[in-house]
């Protein structure tokens, strides 16, 4: 049960940082080149900011839920 708890934390973990990069690596693309190379207006910088920014408060999230979970697994 250790280890099954162990795998949970590392996957959950795991999730967490690829949320935070591939976001991260999306909104630079976004806004960076294909924002100006299709000519969009600045509303749509300001939606790919918004997108951004709820994607990185889902991390956020996760991250507290995964400091519960090591937390817990730690005065067990």
């Amino acid at each position: 049960m250790s280890d099954e708890q162990d795998q949970i934390i590392a996957r959950k973990g795991r999730h967490v940082s690829l949320v935070i990069a591939g976001t991260m690596v999306v909104w630079l693309v976004l806004t960076l080149w294909a924002g100006p190379a299709l000519g969009l207006p600045g509303r749509f910088a300001l939606l790919f900011d918004f997108a951004a920014l709820a994607a990185l408060i889902y991390a956020l999230v996760n991250i507290y839920q995964l400091w519960r979970l090591r937390r817990d697994r730690q005065g067990s």
